[in-house]
């Protein structure tokens, strides 16, 4: 292996980068499969840092359960008749359904995706 060094004042320091990360933000999907892997999985999270594959693993993971929110969300008010005629009728009801809808389809993709 050639590490190469630049000199900062009186030390030699190597020349040390990352590989191509994604440009794509953590969002609270990403940021809460983090944590879990810190604490439930140390191991899993070791190697994922040690490989430089950890950021790739988060950014795949938020976009998954993002969509697969989306999906169910979705399917969901589908389903239960929340619609737009819904909306123009009772806007409060409309809201209040949509809150429920959601909630639940975070929940099935939190226990799914993230923290598994």
């Amino acid at each position: 292996m050639n590490i190469t060094y630049h000199q900062n004042g009186d030390y030699l320091l190597p020349d040390l980068t990352l590989g191509d990360q994604p440009a794509a933000p953590l969002t609270k999907y990403g940021r809460m499969r983090m944590r879990f892997l810190q604490e439930h999985k140390p191991g899993l999270y070791s190697h994922l840092i040690l490989s430089g594959k950890l950021y790739q693993h988060l950014v795949e993971t938020q976009e998954a359960a993002q969509a697969r929110i989306d999906r169910i969300v979705a399917e969901m008010a589908k389903s239960a008749g929340v619609d737009e005629k819904l909306k123009a009728r009772d806007q409060m009801a409309w809201v209040g359904a949509m809150n429920a809808i959601r909630q639940q389809a975070e929940e099935t993709v939190l226990e799914e995706l993230i923290y598994n």
